[in-house]
């Protein structure tokens, strides 16, 4: 097993109650990798995210985080031995706090969270807005906050689901600058993305999920060549 090797799922199978919706996932995450879960609505991408953490109703088969098993652990037991940050498509962010309360709250998963003053360097959107409430904030706003939340955990590891949802050009963008800016200080990120021109430019190697299988797994390299096949994955 590679020394870099973060994240090993093999096998995953998930349900809520008794809908079967993983059906085997297999996938590799190393150290520093950004990759993306691509699929259409309803395929698994989400889920997949969710039984990681074991936010599913049951779960069977093998995940692996630096080489430790967490199949049977319970949800904050693996964001420790992890060091897993979670930003859900719905954000989860408080609505009532301002944003520099959002950004005291977050629990300590390990050392070495980002301190405020960092996350405001990496964010000055949200530093201008700093005595704002959460709900007087945009949807790029909130989205951004969401994600600078998990970075005061100490996370190092972050799944992020769908964080470009319905948000404007301009805040695409900075979403990707700080992606970037992310993998160049050591942070492994898999990504839930629908938007593919966003996710093409980022990401190490795409897993295409079917029916709550990988049907495809390609590389940045590969991405020209095989772009036709990957494009009938993802028709609608």
């Amino acid at each position: 097993m590679p020394t870099d090797e973060l994240l090993r799922i093999e096998n995953l199978h998930a349900w809520y109650g008794e809908s079967h919706i993983l059906h085997g996932i297999d996938l590799t995450v190393h150290k520093g990798e950004v990759i993306t879960l691509l699929g259409r609505n309803g395929s698994g991408r989400t889920t997949t995210l969710k039984a990681i953490l074991g936010l599913v109703g049951r779960r069977t088969g093998s995940i692996r985080l630096s080489g430790t098993e967490v199949i049977d652990m319970p949800t904050h037991r693996i964001a420790h031995v992890g060091r897993l940050g979670y930003c859900p498509e719905e954000r989860g962010i408080f609505a009532s706090l301002n944003v520099d309360e959002n950004l005291e709250l977050p629990p300590t998963l390990a050392e070495g969270g980002m301190s405020i003053d960092d996350i405001y360097t990496m964010f000055p959107n949200l530093k201008e807005r700093r005595s704002s409430q959460g709900s007087k904030l945009s949807g790029g706003e909130q989205q951004m906050l969401a994600i600078a939340r998990i970075l005061r955990t100490g996370a190092t590891l972050l799944l992020l689901d769908e964080i470009t949802e319905g948000l404007a050009p301009v805040i695409l963008k900075t979403l990707s600058t700080v992606i970037r800016d992310l993998r160049e200080q050591g942070f492994t990120i898999v990504l839930v993305e629908q938007n593919f021109h966003f996710a093409a430019p980022l990401a190490d190697r795409h897993y295409v999920i079917e029916h709550g299988r990988v049907v495809e797994q390609i590389d940045a390299a590969e991405l020209e060549e095989k772009q036709e096949q990957l494009n009938r994955h993802l028709s609608v």
